[in-house]
């Protein structure tokens, strides 16, 4: 008897319908998948025989065999379990087929029957929703990723056994009740706040800018001047995620496998500081099953990157893509995929070797060539992506003692963002643009026109920094960010010349 359950595979953060084709006919013993699966597909043939047994339900000894359709695609992974199971079962007619029918299964099994959990539930249920399905069989511990999403029916289960009673109305399973996303993410609290960071008000401002406009910052100082701080408090003052944001962004997590079971959706904006012996491979994505790396688990987020010479080369020149086009494309053998990798891109490093180099306090012990050779480890076109390059020396002993609360907390620093990124969602209403720094050079010209003395002013530190293209326009995008901080709808010279001193140390250390 023949038998059809559909399913769903991934490729990349999107979900692609499979359907589990059982036949079962008289012959030897035999069970064969086939349909271009994995090493883990090919092995759920054990799984789902003992799942089976083991359930008290009657395995068929005849010739089994089951075709993953569409057989042109690669599948990867055991989320097919419980739909060949299903499958099974109503082929030799334990479960009706008629209560299979537009019904999507996901799920491995364990050999005991128990139903596990497995990566990509979320992205396979907008997928499916899209695409006219409502009904969902799914591991009960994928419950809470699949309780943010309207207009379906997720039925979680803990076996194979209570799936079929569910099928056969034996029991009844409630459906997952659909949460608010407002309610949940106002429950969550950042645990750092800008008002602990003592002194290090440039750098601050910086910072204000960065989260206003969605710069990149590359931070320069000593060690110990609070710049890694300074980037783990950068979250707080960033605008919250909207629920389409959290969406795409737990996509990705969920994908990857590092989504919380207990939570179900990212409500904080992610914060990826990978190590420095990180691999290319890890921070762009890839390997055997084309995972995404670090730089799309920050989409939406932050990347901080803590002492970036430190990385290898081909680490780093791997951002200049993602922070050009918001996307990473990973190419492998077996298949390209594309990621989303929006993200803002924190760095920080020493001015040199020992780390000392223009300190008002230590004392440099490096040559002239080490420097050099430490700086041109990070290269001319990557340092034209990062808009905000700022010097962060050494607090004072009394700044760091100091009981005053004159510091500005978080809460108040992210009012002002979020006022700055509600003009920007304005202007920017009628075009596929969400920020300044993501301008293009139409959008540039068209909302960043200057005055006479700021155009002078601009064409002086373009030739005396020699700049170039790139970076004259990153200028402009800043100065249009601070002056939406300013509530000004015109870009003035004091704009300008703020910006323009973000740039400077293009002149002081790579020139």
């Amino acid at each position: 008897m023949l038998s059809k359950v559909y399913s769903y595979g991934l490729c990349g953060i999107d979900g692609y319908l499979v359907t589990s084709e059982i036949d079962i006919s008289i012959g030897l013993p035999n069970f064969e998948i086939v349909g271009l699966g994995d090493t883990a597909i090919k092995e759920s043939k054990e799984r789902v025989k003992l799942a089976i047994k083991n359930s008290g339900f009657e395995y068929p000894i005849n010739r089994i065999t089951v075709n993953l359709a569409p057989a042109d695609t690669k599948k990867e992974g055991p989320l097919f379990d419980l739909s060949i199971a299903i499958g099974i079962l109503s082929a030799t007619n334990q479960i009706p087929v008629e209560t299979v029918k537009d019904k999507i299964f996901i799920g491995e099994l364990s050999l005991d029957g128990g139903v596990r959990r497995v990566n990509g539930v979320l992205p396979i249920l907008i997928s499916a929703r899209n695409q006219g399905f409502k009904d969902f069989i799914i591991p009960f511990d994928n419950q809470k990723e699949a309780s943010f999403i309207e207009g379906i029916n997720v039925y979680p289960v803990k076996s194979l056994k209570e799936a079929s009673q569910f099928l056969t109305k034996e029991i009844n399973i409630e459906k997952v009740l659909t949460r608010s996303y407002q309610i949940f993410s106002s429950e969550h609290q950042q645990p750092l706040d800008f008002k602990y960071v003592k002194g290090q008000a440039s750098a601050k401002r910086a910072m204000e800018i960065a989260a206003a406009g969605g710069h990149n910052v590359l931070m320069i100082g000593p060690p110990g001047s609070g710049k890694t701080m300074l980037a783990k408090c950068f979250p707080t003052i960033l605008p919250n995620l909207t629920f389409e944001e959290a969406l795409e962004v737990t996509k990705i997590h969920s994908v990857a496998g590092t989504l919380d079971n207990k939570e179900g959706i990212l409500c904080n904006r992610p914060f990826r500081s990978p190590h420095h012996t990180a691999s290319l491979v890890s921070l762009t994505g890839g390997g055997r099953h084309s995972k995404p790396g670090e730089i799309s688990l920050a989409h939406n987020g932050v990347l901080f990157l803590d002492e970036m010479p430190e990385y290898s080369r081909g680490a780093i020149e791997a951002l200049r893509q993602p922070l050009e086009d918001g996307v990473i494309t990973v190419a492998r053998a077996e298949q390209t995929i594309t990621y989303p990798a929006n993200f803002t891109l924190i760095a920080s490093m020493n001015p040199c070797p020992c780390g000392h180099y223009g300190s008002k306090d230590g004392e440099c012990k490096c040559t002239q060539s080490q420097i050099h050779k430490y700086l041109g480890k990070l290269s001319g076109p990557l340092m034209d992506r990062v808009d905000i390059h700022i010097e962060v020396d050494n607090v004072t002993y009394d700044e760091l003692t100091s009981k005053s609360t004159d510091e500005e907390p978080s809460k108040v620093i992210k009012e002002r963002v979020d006022s700055a990124r509600k003009i920007q969602l304005e202007r920017f209403k009628d075009e596929k643009c969400y920020s300044n720094a993501s301008m293009s050079v139409k959008l540039c010209n068209q909302y960043c026109k200057l005055d006479k003395e700021s155009e002078e002013l601009l064409k002086n530190a373009f030739q005396t920094l020699k700049l170039s293209a790139r970076a004259h326009n990153r200028i402009l995008k800043v100065a249009r960010t601070i002056a939406d901080l300013d509530c000004r709808k015109d870009i003035k010279v004091e704009h300008i010349a703020e910006a323009i001193q973000y740039r400077s140390l293009d002149k002081k250390y790579w020139i």
